[in-house]
């Protein structure tokens, strides 16, 4: 019970401690140690797991989201911390806009953490909606035009979204209520799958559509993914991290754990041809877009939701490899685009511009920012030997095996996105130094530790990881 507190009681802590201190360099040390504490304890919970009640709990599913969610918060922390210095230097930042920016990052921790460890739909809503207020209000801290319009934007229209999903919980409820009667018994996810069989499947079927619209919207599936790129273009760098790496997540866990209750309804309608349709709309959509995008952190966010797309498709053609294949997926995914957005954070700061056209030559000016961009690049679009090949090869064999011409389509989509990001890739690293060649201050561990992690999982993944990550695809069904 210790770890599960530390998870959530730490980044709680920490947001109140934090928005006190105006100090730079007390308050970027004080977010490193507590969002360090929290990832200590997320992995105390792989060893020793509180039994669930009925507001919390931990099992063999949450575990691996709550793990990764807290490592990339913590590299993320490491991250902010030489990129916010960068912020204060140049005045886009002011002391009390950096109270605000620390404790509204544990403030976000806090609701994702509590998001995928609740017991309770209702408590889960409240938390993903909670993370969600968190991220806009960082997303507008600049207070310039652009960033106050993406943050409204991204405030409306996830508005919308967790509107349908809070509609999608009511109907759960309901369908619930004739089954285990009133009160917090039909609100607990472990009661829901025990009495799931029973529930009625007309109403579940709709709550299921209500569902995967609310949450899509905050997955970035489109056409509900409008709001996405311009929140990473407009916000700091390090909320383009834990938006891509952490937030897409949280959304995807709680649509799981609603699809995994209707699978166990019989009569209900197959989840997955929708999570096949709305991921392959969103591959295709999002590749044919990266070829158009001027902006390097918009056509990482393009990136993004085209790597949520595949991972949506991977669960919606469900199966053994299938989900495995999803699961590997996101955690690639995650690691690999933070580890992106670090770099192009420190880019972006060097050559003052977010613009595509104004910044090239990187292997020459600043050949570690350079070649770290080459590898993320090369990672995210699934070159071998990085694990991102490991995940997309294993889909796309299941595929073929099942449905060709999906396959077909899905290959298509990847190709379409590996040509457009090694296109824009190669202008960046090689050719003309474009923009100043200013030195830059910047923090390449957590880069290099997700990198080096993507590129072992990639060689080699540990026969207990493989253990887990088949158990897990097992209870995905």
């Amino acid at each position: 019970m210790i770890a599960l507190w530390g998870v959530l009681g730490a980044p709680l802590l920490g947001a109140a401690v934090l928005a006190m201190i105006s100090a730079y360099r007390l308050s970027a040390r004080l977010n490193v140690v507590v969002s360090g504490v929290a990832f200590a304890a997320a992995l105390e919970l792989f060893v020793r797991r509180p039994a669930p009640g009925l507001f919390l709990m931990v099992d063999d599913l949450n575990v691996v989201f709550v793990v990764l969610s807290s490592f990339v918060g913590f590299t993320t922390s490491l991250f902010s911390a030489s990129y916010i210095n960068h912020e204060l230097e140049t005045g886009r930042l002011t002391p009390a806009y950096l109270r605000f920016y620390h404790a509204m990052y544990q403030v976000m921790m806090f609701g994702m953490n509590l998001a995928l460890v609740s017991n309770n739909i209702g408590l889960m809503w409240v938390a993903v909606e909670l993370a969600t207020l968190a991220t806009v209000m960082m997303v507008g801290v600049y207070r310039t035009h652009e960033a106050l319009e993406a943050a409204w934007k991204y405030f409306i229209l996830a508005s919308v979204g967790i509107a349908l999903a809070l509609f999608g919980t009511i109907l759960v409820y309901l369908a619930a209520h004739p089954v285990i009667g009133t009160g917090l018994q039909s609100m607990a996810w472990t009661v829901l799958h025990a009495h799931a069989s029973g529930f009625d499947p007309a109403l579940l079927d709709i709550a299921f559509v209500f569902l995967l619209l609310g949450y899509g919207t905050k997955i970035g599936l489109a056409p509900m993914h409008a709001w996405l790129p311009d929140a990473h273009a407009e916000g700091p760098t390090p909320i383009s991290a834990v938006l891509s790496g952490l937030l897409l997540n949280v959304a995807l866990y709680a649509l799981l754990r609603f699809k995994m209750l209707l699978a166990a309804c019989p009569g209900g309608i197959a989840p997955g041809p929708l999570l096949v349709t709305l991921g392959l709309i969103s591959l295709l959509f999002a590749s044919v877009m990266l070829y158009r995008r001027r902006d390097i952190k918009r056509m990482f966010a393009y990136s993004s939701i085209e790597h949520m797309g595949i991972i949506v498709f991977a669960f919606g053609m469900a199966g053994p490899l299938g989900n495995f294949a999803g699961l590997l997926q996101m955690a690639m995914h995650s690691l690999t685009k933070s580890a992106i957005f670090f770099t192009v954070g420190h880019v972006a700061q060097v050559k003052g511009t977010q613009r595509l056209a104004e910044m090239g030559g990187l292997t020459e000016s600043h050949p570690l920012l350079g070649w770290s961009l080459l590898a993320g690049v090369a990672a995210i679009v699934g070159l071998p030997p990085f694990g991102i090949f490991t995940s997309e090869f294993l889909l796309l064999s299941s595929t073929f095996a099942r449905a060709p011409a999906l396959a077909v389509l899905l290959g298509g989509g990847l190709l379409l996105a590996l040509g457009a990001l090694l296109w824009r890739a190669s202008g960046l690293a090689f050719g003309m130094v474009r923009g100043p060649i200013g030195p830059v201050h910047a923090s390449f561990v957590p880069i290099f530790a997700h990198l080096a992690l993507v590129l072992v999982a990639g060689v080699y993944l540990p026969g207990p990881m493989v253990a887990w990550f088949q158990h897990v695809a097992g209870l995905l069904g």
